[in-house]
């Protein structure tokens, strides 16, 4: 044999045997993390084709909320917005992401930091009862940077909101949601990294082992502590969000340019399950995985801004007022009851937007309920809020509530009445549930509502269009330069 076939013939048998360890590895990477592999390769070969038609269609409604919702949080009054966007400014480098509301791109990284904690900032956003979740609030931005910097479809960009959602909501299950609370994680941030993760890592076309990776740089990042409820500015609440969006764009782009990572966090070793949880339980991740779509599915959309434990409580409220024919005047005192599980986080929360003794005053003082109120206090400004608002409680219930939270957020509102009489109602299932959805006139409304607090009316209309027509859009770039654009707070 020649030199030169010699030679030849020992590469040409080292590379079979590197495919044959290769492919070794590879049946061992799924029998060590069958999980972990499991759902790396569902995401490495999802499409918007992957998706029933009922859920891709869902998305596109969830998406066209969110997106309204956030752009109203660029109004000046919205503190985290103005800071991160600072921040974003000061710190983002050169590259093809657009920071919202402040005319200028910057990195997909830093664009997802700052766009993602607007997401979260006016607490408006749709929700997953269940789970705990405002899983869009992260997707959207995520998959905004991702999508644009990449050049992906519109019909790309809402799959990558479903797949994030659905992604994120099976790590909230597999931890448990009432435990991460208990324990005093806020799920939303925990799971959303991960969902964000997916979202990002399917718009960057990775492949499985590059998934795998994404997943474990995402396990490695993964934050997001309840501590938010005590900040009044209602800054480090959206923050997280930010900081989940954050952590997928940064994952998945690591994972791409070849970064290490742990390669089983569903499984075993340091399992980040077990880290979040003492009952955490694999099945939900892989359990009719491509099949049932529950993440997206059972998303709710948000009639009120504040936090979704206090939606069936204002139900409630509204058919007392309109059922005994009341006013403001006529009501002495509010009391609320809620489960003990989640009665920290609505009752006299220093958040304005997580306080029952503010959320129902407002309504039945003013009628109505603004996304701007969670930052204007209006007790300060409305002395009849303020008078409701010295008058109302919360009961805290160890019996039938407790035990369906977080299921279901169960509110009690017993009003006392100037008379002496006392009145009540409850509900379970608030307006906006997939079991109680809003009709497409109040969710034009509420986008127009909100988007008109930050834009003229032209611009409002532009939007919703672009929004809603995204499923047939060849790219994300109309919707980034609306996005893009300085808020205009109208004068009135």
């Amino acid at each position: 044999m020649k030199p030169i076939d010699f030679v030849f013939y020992t590469v040409y048998i080292s590379s079979l045997q590197g495919v044959t360890q290769l492919e070794k590895g590879r049946v061992r990477m799924s029998d060590r993390a069958p999980i972990t592999s499991r759902l790396a390769g569902f995401i490495a070969g999802f499409s918007p084709a992957s998706l029933p038609r009922s859920v891709f269609d869902y998305t596109r409604t969830l998406a066209y909320d969110g997106i309204g919702v956030l752009y109203a949080a660029t109004h000046p009054s919205v503190t985290a917005s103005q800071g991160i966007g600072d921040l974003a400014e000061a710190i983002g480098g050169s590259g093809g992401a657009t920071l919202i509301g402040r005319g200028r791109k910057i990195d997909c990284v830093s664009a997802a930091l700052a766009n993602g904690t607007l997401g979260y900032a006016a607490d408006y956003e749709p929700h997953h009862p269940e789970a705990i979740l405002h899983p869009v609030a992260v997707m959207g931005p995520t998959a905004l940077a991702i999508a644009e910097t990449e050049g992906r479809s519109g019909a790309e960009f809402l799959a990558a909101i479903a797949l994030g959602c659905e992604v994120t909501y099976r790590v909230s299950m597999a931890m448990n949601p009432r435990e991460l609370y208990a324990r005093g994680f806020h799920p939303s941030a925990i799971a959303g990294s991960f969902g964000a993760a997916a979202a990002a890592a399917y718009l960057l076309r990775l492949n499985q082992e590059q998934v795998v990776r994404t997943l474990g740089l995402a396990a490695l990042q993964t934050s997001g502590l309840l501590a938010w409820q005590d900040d009044p500015r209602e800054d480090a609440r959206p923050f997280q969000m930010g900081l989940a969006a954050r952590n997928g764009v940064m994952s998945a782009m690591l994972a791409k340019g070849g970064f290490g990572a742990p390669d089983r966090v569903f499984d075993g070793g340091h399992s980040v399950l077990n880290a979040y949880s003492g009952v955490a339980s694999g099945a939900p991740l892989t359990a009719g995985l491509g099949e049932v779509w529950d993440g997206v599915a059972e998303l709710a959309i948000k009639p009120y801004p504040c936090v979704s434990f206090l939606h069936p409580a204002l139900d409630a409220l509204d058919e007392l007022m309109r059922t005994h024919k009341l006013n403001s005047p006529d009501i002495a005192k509010i009391e609320l009851r809620f489960a003990e599980a989640g009665a920290h986080c609505v009752d006299d929360n220093p958040l304005k937007g997580h306080s029952a003794q503010y959320i129902l005053p407002i309504r039945a003082a003013m009628g109505r309920l603004s996304y701007l109120d969670l930052f204007e206090d209006r007790r300060e400004t409305v002395p009849e809020v303020a008078r409701l608002a010295a008058s109302a409680g919360v009961i805290r219930d160890r019996g039938e509530f407790d035990a369906r939270f977080p299921d279901f957020y169960v509110g009690e509102v017993i009003l006392t009445l100037a008379d002496g009489r006392k009145v009540s109602a409850t509900s379970d299932v608030a307006r906006g549930y997939p079991e109680r959805p809003l009709p497409a006139d109040e969710l034009d409304r509420k986008f127009a509502e909100v988007v008109g607090c930050v834009a003229v009316p032209e611009r409002v209309a532009l939007l919703a269009k672009t929004a809603k027509g995204l499923a047939e859009a060849p790219d994300v770039t109309a919707l980034a330069a609306l996005l893009g654009e300085p808020p205009h707070v109208p004068t009135h």
